[in-house]
């Protein structure tokens, strides 16, 4: 029961942070259109895009919170695994067990990220607060709010449920045996 449990919370999360992803790429496709459009309006009629430095300002934000999940998901986050590497052949079960004390770190981290930003998006939705220039470009806060918190709580899941189920494992770098590439595919 509680393996099927956490089989669909893992599916469900996984599934989200694959869709947020998406939506941070697709947020830095848009940013380049953006930016392209501001070069090409300033090089050829000097005027350039209202609001481009709000729109990329609050972009990296967007898109650092929106694929947060997903890097983590698939063990890409920057972190220096050196030592756990090292450990590793030598002390397996150790190992694995600092992983896991470091991800139960990383949920709580994270978790406390998403508990203290999900009050400031309901302050931002309630005020209707705005980021810009009146009159020239205004963007409003809850958005910005909402992916920080929502992309803070789903990593909290993923973290949470690699802890739990020990799916953390380290990725390894092999070295090659022989001194390099042979020619004509034997081993001499």
């Amino acid at each position: 029961m509680l393996k099927t449990a956490i089989n669909g919370l893992s599916r469900v999360a996984n599934t989200l942070a694959i869709a947020a992803n998406i939506a941070g790429t697709l947020t830095v496709l848009m940013l380049v259109v953006i930016l392209n459009v501001d070069v090409i309006a300033r090089g050829l009629f000097n005027a350039p895009l209202k609001g481009t430095y709000e729109i990329v300002q609050l972009s990296v934000v967007f898109i650092v919170f929106l694929q947060l999940a997903d890097v983590v998901r698939v063990d890409r986050l920057t972190r220096s695994d050196g030592f756990l590497n090292l450990l590793h052949s030598r002390r397996p079960a150790l190992t694995a067990n600092l992983r896991r004390i470091i991800n139960a770190l990383s949920a709580i981290f994270m978790g406390l990220i998403a508990y203290i930003m999900f009050p400031e998006f309901l302050k931002m939705w309630e005020t209707q607060d705005f980021f810009g220039i009146p009159g020239v470009f205004t963007v409003p806060w809850w958005p910005i709010k909402l992916v920080i918190a929502s992309g803070s709580a789903l990593a909290c899941v993923i973290f949470t449920l690699k802890v739990i189920t020990a799916q953390d494992r380290p990725q390894l770098v092999r070295v090659p045996e022989h001194d390099g590439p042979d020619e004509g595919g034997s081993n001499t």
